[in-house]
């Protein structure tokens, strides 16, 4: 058997080898070692690194290497220590917003120390919603409605003064116009040919339309929804709307409403005939507004 001289591909030893075992080596593209040992070594992906913190010899595989590498929990302790300080030892205080005492602020943000500060502070004194509602209404220049208050504060208004509209009152205000009396005083009228309208105003557009031989229908649902057309009539096979908006600017919800009847007829195919309260007062103009809006729809 003949014996070669070669180098150890990872220590660099020299060492004896069979040559037949270097030409196969060579012939397959092997790398040659020349133990076990020092052929484990070159496998391994460890890599030696240096603790931060006590300069300690560490060996730590590829998914165990990150921006900071310490030998053990000691020693990254130490070195955060001194980096980012606990909160704990310098704890930030709050002023309690009933008993005007300092405490420690918490992750959660707390406005009261404790929760008998907390009961004390819900619990409204009359002169105390009198002033926290003028002062919702200085802020935004107007009388503010139940709703602008994330307290919950109306639900004790109303159970101390008795209702959300005398609360306005007592606080020297003009209350808002109600749902049922906005524009007029809600009243059930029977027109001309029958129908029963909820307003004097309704009342006065059915009997117009009746008195200029317009066939119309009450209450017409608009399609797949649950909204009502005050009156329906036809032109041919074209369907035609007419709604009477009279609480519109007066409330927002109100005005969405309106927008929603806007664009189902359009997605319906629907002419809409919008009728307000500047169309039919004063009297003496009514006729000629309302000749000119169904005029443009060849009703007239």
């Amino acid at each position: 058997m003949v014996l070669i001289k070669i180098k150890c591909v990872f220590c660099k030893k020299d060492y004896f080898r069979p040559a037949g075992r270097i030409n196969e080596a060579k012939k397959f593209n092997w790398n040659q070692f020349c133990s076990a040992k020092c052929h484990s070594k070159f496998k391994t992906k460890k890599q030696a690194l240096k603790c931060e913190n006590c300069n300690k010899k560490i060996i730590r595989t590829p998914h165990e290497i990150s921006s900071h590498n310490y030998c053990s929990r000691s020693c990254a302790i130490i070195i955060n220590n001194k980096k980012y300080g606990r909160k704990r030892l310098n704890p930030s205080y709050k002023i309690c917003e009933q008993c005007k005492q300092k405490y420690k602020k918490s992750t959660n943000n707390k406005k009261f120390c404790s929760k008998e500060c907390r009961k004390k502070s819900t619990r409204h004194n009359p002169g105390k919603l009198l002033k926290i509602i003028k002062d919702t209404a200085k802020r935004i220049k107007r009388t503010p409605g139940r709703r602008e208050f994330k307290e919950g504060i109306d639900g004790v208004c109303i159970r101390i003064f008795g209702s959300w509209n005398k609360t306005i009152s007592m606080a020297g205000l003009i209350p808002n116009r109600s749902y049922d009396n906005r524009m007029y005083k809600r009243a059930r009228i029977k027109a001309l040919n029958g129908h029963l309208c909820d307003s004097i105003s309704e009342a006065l557009i059915d009997n117009w339309l009746y008195k200029n031989k317009i066939i119309h229908s009450k209450n017409v649902s608009y399609p797949n929804t649950n909204h009502k057309a005050d009156w329906a009539t036809f032109l041919g096979e074209k369907k035609i709307f007419i709604e009477y908006f009279g609480l519109a600017n007066d409330s927002l919800k109100y005005n969405y409403c309106i927008q929603e009847k806007e664009i189902l007829c359009k997605k319906q195919n629907i002419s809409l005939i919008a009728i307000y309260p500047k169309d039919l007062y004063p009297k003496v103009n009514m006729e000629n507004n309302l000749k000119n809006k169904f005029r443009e729809y060849s009703l007239i």
